[in-house]
């Protein structure tokens, strides 16, 4: 902007023109939560960024990557199936990082794979793409629960088309307390020693508390944010089981839940959750599902229920590659709540699933010669880092809390990455994330969700600035509401901590079905 003066600029005309351009951008940044909730419906805010309104544009070839921890996977899925140009699906083990990051691990040399792609498609270098799966996926082996992992064992498996002709649909069907496959020879015994196979209704209403050890929706694995043993939340939902397998069982897609299921409440909402439950009784999540049972034929224009009328439904869980070992058990586990992954519904509400018309539809793909014939990975690699100096240590934390005597539970999550300066330009860097989730008792129009957030910017005496921001979600039975605070500041030993900018927001949304 002054580079044309043609005496050196002002440094005061300088500072203050860049004080207004920080300002201009500070005050267009805008409150997204505010944005989203005011689209409660899939309406046409959110289908032009959508693929799936129309696959037919995508004309390119189309490398599509993720991770088993992460929460856009799915969508990997959707476009091997449905687009009609070349594609590849690489899905590992990762949270969301790049693959040549990834954790959990391993990582891989994902720049190679890159440039592999580029190479073919824009230079016409034969690196035998083609002849490759359409999708690559880290089959995981059983471990036992963990909040973090350094890396996931297990092994690549390829597929050369999507859905892939190899992957069989197995059904289990639900009884009073079991899981029972479809086909098999024989049926579980219930307690009272009959054969478990008639109508049965069974109803739920979830404690608020289910979801507490849930994890993070997308895992970047800076903090244990995987999901904990699953027996911490099965007290608050119903379980249905297999008996021990008899024989491995690998899953590769997506499984899905089919119910039916009636509510008191015209609106509720269902979690299910797919877990690998161990000889001595330690239960992995594998993966899971939700739905706003509002939502039930779509979210373009939802509905609500009928009290007391049954419904069918349709519950798709989160795409995985997971092997389960004989002698293990699968388990399904269904609740009313999960929070906070979910906003809970404007009251509680009880539902109602009849079992004879309900079950878990699971993805089972048999090992194949093949698998052991495919192109090794190369190792990670990557540009030599920065180097930088740390100033102050960080501290990463996921605390669950309860206080009886307020009946207030707290999920804490502390991401403070510290300080750290980099020694080629001398700028320091500080970054610290804080979020609190919280309830009381049953009380679902108590649910708060609080993020504040940090980042301090300097360089020596030349310049420092900070932004610090704070929001606040809560709800009564009929709205959302938001507090939020933006506050900007160039800090100045001098002058103090001046603020050069502060928006608030006080915001009150209605509830639409949610």
């Amino acid at each position: 902007m002054f580079a044309f003066n043609s005496l050196p600029p002002d440094p005061a005309v300088v500072g203050d023109r860049w004080r207004e351009m920080w300002r201009e951008r500070l005050e267009g940044s805008g409150l997204w939560l505010d944005t989203w909730l005011r689209h409660q419906r899939r309406d046409d805010y959110w289908k032009p960024a959508s693929v799936n309104e129309d696959y037919s544009r995508v004309r390119c070839p189309v490398m599509a990557v993720g991770g088993w921890a992460d929460g856009y996977t799915n969508a990997i899925f959707r476009l091997l199936e449905n687009l009609d140009v070349p594609r590849k699906g690489l899905i590992g083990p990762w949270g969301h990082r790049y693959p040549h990051l990834g954790v959990p691990g391993p990582a891989i040399g994902f720049l190679q794979e890159v440039v592999r792609w580029w190479d073919h498609w824009l230079k016409g270098v034969d690196t035998g793409l083609e002849e490759e799966p359409m999708l690559r996926a880290w089959m995981q082996d059983a471990q036992p629960p963990s909040a973090s992992y350094e890396d996931r064992p297990g092994r690549w498996v390829g597929e050369p088309s999507w859905p892939a002709p190899g992957v069989e649909d197995r059904e289990y069907r639900f009884t009073a307390h079991h899981l029972q496959q479809v086909g098999a020879a024989h049926l579980e015994r219930d307690d009272d020693g009959g054969d478990d196979d008639g109508e049965r209704h069974v109803t739920l209403r979830s404690p608020l508390s289910v979801g507490m050890f849930a994890g993070k929706w997308a895992s970047y694995s800076a903090v244990p944010d995987l999901p904990y043993d699953q027996r911490e939340e099965d007290g608050g939902a119903l379980v249905f089981e297999t008996g021990p397998l008899t024989e491995p069982v690998e899953i590769l897609g997506l499984p899905r839940v089919e119910l039916e299921v009636s509510s008191d409440k015209p609106v509720a909402q269902l979690a299910v959750r797919l877990s690998d439950v161990a000889p001595d009784g330690e239960a992995t999540r594998v993966t899971y599902g939700v739905l706003n049972l509002t939502h039930r034929d779509g979210s373009e224009n939802p509905e609500p229920l009928e009290p007391g009328r049954p419904y069918p439904v349709r519950i798709e869980l989160n795409g995985i590659a997971q092997s389960v070992p004989a002698g293990h058990r699968l388990r399904i586990s269904v609740s009313t709540s999960y929070w906070p992954l979910i906003w809970p519904s404007p009251e509680p509400a009880t539902v109602t699933l009849t079992t004879s018309r309900s079950s878990l539809h699971l993805p089972v793909r048999r090992p194949r010669p093949e698998d052991d014939e495919l192109r090794p990975l190369g190792p990670p690699e990557a540009a030599e880092e920065a180097e930088t100096t740390v100033l102050g240590t960080g501290q990463h934390s996921w605390r669950v809390t309860r206080d009886l005597a307020t009946d207030v539970s707290t999920l804490e999550i502390v991401n403070d990455q510290g300080t750290f300066r980099i020694e080629d330009t001398g700028t320091k860097i500080h970054r610290d994330t804080r979020e609190w989730y919280s309830f009381r008792w049953n009380d679902v129009t108590s649910v708060r969700g609080e993020t504040r957030t940090v980042r301090r910017l300097e360089n020596g005496a030349d310049w420092r600035v900070e932004v610090v921001t704070r929001t606040v979600l809560t709800c009564t039975a009929d709205d959302f509401l938001i507090n939020a605070q933006l506050d900007a500041y160039e800090l100045d030993e001098q002058q103090g901590d001046p603020r050069v900018y502060s928006q608030n927001w006080e915001r009150r949304i209605p509830r639409d079905l949610v």
